[in-house]
């Protein structure tokens, strides 16, 4: 497969560039920045950290713009002292929409391409603005050497701040057609959005209740690229919440990933989506590198250790995570006091999970030695016998579906030219809704990890519980399992025929 390139920036960074890079006077210009690496499994992205503007004397604005070797010494230095490589950003005043090289573009760029790697040890990324509407394009200089090197076109940019804003390489990432079935949704925010958002690789850690709802209702909007992440298999009690999954997915052991992207299939509207299964934790190495592969992902778990690590990306990798859950609180004889659900996004700019108190690092720590697992924590029954833990219902998780698809859509559409509300609360048994202020900890050390990219704080590792899960849905299947899951899978093929066909 052909490893895709994307580069992500902050709003604030985009900010500073545009102060830099659009003149008055209508002129081109240029500066350097720095990077960090993020490599996913197949995708690899430049973080942008620090932009480096040129001194005195270090670049020439006659009409177009030169810069001296001095300067780019001077920043490739900066950039191999703190472990990244360096980016080459100039502007195209008049231009809008994603840009294409010109041959001075590319004869500048690529004299410096090969110092920048060989000093750095990664490639020299590419970056054009275009100043009409503030569109960038980018390229990493990762192929071939010497005379022969040469550049990818990214398949996308994308600015974080109040909105996520990406720029389409449309020849490397085409728009997906709209059909008869997208009318009511396209008529919502028009065709552009649309096609900004249906480009979008989402993932879906954890589907449960809500991680279901909210795939389904991705695809049934015309997104072609989700991946549903998770270890977990469907039990009967589940039933009553996983709307789709039946006894006899129950019977065959049929992992919840295979129930969420059989209903995803099913409800999707686009021409040619890409559903993807994964049947890894976010907790474990590869997990992390399927993360890195996607723009946006939503949290739908509730165990510590792997909010941690979404929590951490949202900052070291500038991947916004949409995060929320549903707590129900009962009374001692079992009826109910209240329940509430939350919804927010973190990313930088936002205070990140631990400072909004929905992560406990003490908790975190206990996940991760493998101490959550034991079976009495598990069931809840430490204080409680008589009560199961995780208490939910199907007509409240629906709520925290559609509250954190509500943040999704501030975040990407930014309607009314506002992005993502800042997190949420709202109590059933009131029927409030509460806009939360949870200031970000100065001392944060999630936050202060922000653009750091492959060199994150390591947090993930060997999953034991995720291989036992693995193994029980997997290679260790009794014949009689297997042999029906040939004929349920017979099943869905032919129903899926006959979709195509309808």
């Amino acid at each position: 497969m052909t490893r895709a390139t994307s580069v992500a920036l902050t709003g604030a960074t985009h900010a500073r560039l545009c102060e830099h890079l659009l003149r008055d006077d209508g002129q081109e210009d240029l500066c350097l920045a720095t990077y960090r690496a993020s490599s996913g499994r197949n995708r690899a992205t430049a973080i942008l950290r620090d932009v480096i503007l040129p001194q005195p004397g270090e670049r020439d604005v006659h009409g177009n713009v030169t810069f001296t070797g001095e300067y780019v010494l001077r920043a490739t230095e900066i950039a191999a002292r703190t472990q990244g490589g360096i980016v080459v950003l100039h502007s195209h005043p008049g231009a809008t929409r994603w840009q294409s090289m010109s041959g001075p573009d590319r004869d500048a760029e690529s004299s410096y391409a090969n110092l920048a790697r060989e000093l750095t040890g990664l490639p020299l990324v590419g970056m054009t603005l275009a100043g009409r509407d503030r569109t960038w394009s980018a390229r990493h200089w990762d192929t071939g050497v010497g005379r022969d090197i040469a550049a990818s076109p990214a398949h996308n940019v994308r600015v974080i701040g109040a909105t996520l804003d990406i720029s389409w390489n449309d020849r490397a990432v085409p728009a997906p057609r709209t059909t008869g079935q997208h009318r009511r949704t396209v008529s919502c925010w028009g065709e552009e959005v649309q096609a900004d958002l249906a480009r979008r690789r989402v993932l879906v850690v954890g589907v449960g209740s809500v991680g279901l709802d909210v795939a389904v209702r991705l695809a049934a909007s015309g997104l072609t690229s989700i991946t549903v992440m998770d270890f977990d298999i469907v039990k009967e009690h589940n039933l009553d919440r996983l709307i789709g999954a039946t006894r006899r997915d129950v019977a065959l052991r049929r992992a919840k990933t295979h129930v969420v992207g059989r209903e995803a299939r099913r409800n999707s509207t686009a021409a040619n989506a890409r559903i993807e299964i994964s049947n890894l934790s976010i907790c474990e190495p590869e997990g992390l590198a399927v993360a890195l592969d996607h723009d946006v992902i939503f949290c739908c778990v509730d165990r510590p250790w792997p909010r941690a690590v979404l929590n951490g990306i949202a900052y070291s990798d500038l991947i916004p995570v949409v995060d929320g859950g549903v707590a129900v609180d009962t009374m001692p004889s079992g009826t109910l006091r209240n329940a509430t659900w939350r919804s927010h996004v973190v990313a930088p700019g936002r205070p990140c999970l631990l400072c909004n108190r929905q992560l406990d690092a003490a908790q975190v720590a206990l996940d991760m030695d493998g101490l959550l697992d034991d079976p009495d924590y598990i069931a809840g029954r430490a204080g409680h016998p008589n009560q199961p833990a995780g208490q939910n219902v199907a007509m409240v998780s629906i709520n925290a579906a559609a509250s954190l698809l509500a943040q999704y859509i501030s975040l990407s559409v930014g309607p009314a030219g506002m992005g993502d509300p800042g997190p949420l609360q709202y109590l059933l048994s009131t029927h409030e809704l509460l806009h939360l202020d949870h200031p970000s900890n100065p001392h944060c050390p999630y936050e202060a990890a922000e653009a750091e990219g492959n060199k994150r704080t390591p947090l993930v590792g060997a999953h034991s519980a995720a291989d036992h899960l693995r193994a029980s849905h997997g290679s260790d299947l009794p014949l009689k399992v297997r042999a029906l899951r040939l004929v349920d899978d017979r099943v869905d093929s032919i129903e899926r025929w006959l979709d195509r066909r309808a």
